[in-house]
């Protein structure tokens, strides 16, 4: 009978610790990157993007996602108008997320990550963490704290700080300006109105960590990054969702040309109007001047009551005044009121008058400075119409 055949300690320990190590590598997640293009609503514009954790454990994964509002939410509107708008954080199974935006039509790309155990652990414990019910809610700002924002500090701690450093110091020269009007566009309402309600700060230069604030920026630049090893963090690149028809433009559309023209039509009625009789005149009068003293207050508001701070500081306060505005608007009505009172009509031609020559020379100053507020447009509108109306009140006098 032979002899059973022995087996050696040694081997039999490393087979186990061979064996082990591809166990834990088969088990390893992937995490990703997950960018849908934008949406054909105004909110969703700009894109979105979240986080795809995959165990490989036979579960489905989970798509960390920190883009969940609710109009319904008590108070929503309100803190909207106050700056303090409230998203969630939450994690839910990605068949579920994916069917959402299959279902506008808004392609999805995974960009799969190198990340090595301790970073992926870290990754999974931060976001296990964001998404229990007391830390879900977050303050959302449209430029520092959204749902790429959110996306891009999770790397970040997972990198220990590697993003952040390779990041800070690059930048394309593009600003928040830029980027919001590139994305609204196509929207006109929305186009004009955040270029008419952002201030300074959305005019200066971006670093590339900045700028991820917009998905697709984020994605392009962590196409270009390494992680701490020195590797290409990003492994692979697929498909989840086919590109939709609303893809963002590569950059905005110039206003100039459709400003100017607004405003030499404008000005070219307020002349007429002026030189009409009585009730053209002050129709004419006080629609713009109680239209500015409106805009005027709006901008005002969103400075001094609101947390808006992209809006503070806003310079087309000087070419929508509201005292000066209130001014013309009760000196014309007065003075057609009372048959051309000479106080009166003077009050308008001069409010008027000052109006116009301080948002000229306030412009001169700002392009004093680094980076001036970009208010060419309004410039080209509102010039126009006050030196018209100027002029056009200081013929009514003399004549």
């Amino acid at each position: 009978m032979a002899e059973p055949r022995r087996r050696h300690p040694l081997l039999t320990a490393l087979v186990f610790c061979v064996l082990l190590c591809v166990q834990n590598a088969a088990a390893a997640p992937r995490i990703g990157v997950m960018t849908m293009q934008p949406g054909a609503e105004y909110w969703a514009r700009f894109g979105h993007n979240a986080l795809l954790v995959d165990l490989q454990d036979g579960s489905e994964p989970l798509s960390y996602n920190f883009g969940y509002f609710d109009f319904e939410q008590p108070g929503f509107l309100a803190r909207f108008l106050r700056g303090d708008m409230r998203y969630l954080a939450v994690a839910l199974p990605l068949s579920r997320d994916l069917a959402g935006y299959a279902s506008e039509r808004r392609g999805v790309r995974v960009q799969w990550l190198n990340l090595d155990a301790d970073q992926a652990d870290r990754l999974i414990r931060h976001l296990r963490t964001h998404v229990l019910p007391e830390n879900a809610e977050y303050r959302y700002d449209y430029f520092t704290a959204n749902c790429s924002t959110k996306v891009r500090d999770a790397l970040d701690i997972a990198l220990q700080g590697s993003l952040q450093s390779q990041w800070r110091a690059r930048s394309q020269g593009l600003s928040y300006r830029f980027e919001a009007l590139r994305h609204a566009q196509d929207v006109p309402w929305l186009l004009w109105g955040m270029d008419l309600g952002l201030g300074p700060m959305a005019d200066q230069p971006l670093s590339l960590w900045q700028q991820s604030f917009i998905p697709q920026r984020l994605s392009e630049v962590l196409a270009e990054s390494r992680g701490s090893d020195g590797r290409p963090l990003i492994a692979q690149a697929e498909e989840l969702l086919p590109a939709g028809p609303n893809r963002a433009a590569s950059e905005p559309r110039s206003q100039q040309w459709t400003a100017l023209a607004l405003g030499i039509v404008l000005s070219t009625a307020m002349l007429l109007a002026l030189r009409g009789g009585r009730l053209p005149a002050l129709l004419a009068l006080s629609g713009m001047s109680t239209m500015a003293a409106l805009i005027g207050s709006g901008l005002l508001a969103l400075w001094f009551v609101t947390d808006h701070v992209a809006a503070w500081q806003n310079a087309n306060l000087l070419l929508f005044n509201p005292v000066l505005a209130l001014c013309a608007g009760v000196g014309a009505w007065l003075a057609v009121r009372h048959g051309k009172h000479p106080g009166a009509s003077a009050l308008a031609m001069h409010s008027v008058q000052l109006w116009w020559l301080s948002a000229l020379v306030g412009w001169v100053i700002l392009q004093a400075q680094n980076y001036p507020q970009s208010q060419n447009a309004w410039l080209a509108i509102m010039l126009p119409l006050l030196i018209a109306s100027a002029y056009g009140l200081k013929r009514s006098r003399q004549g």
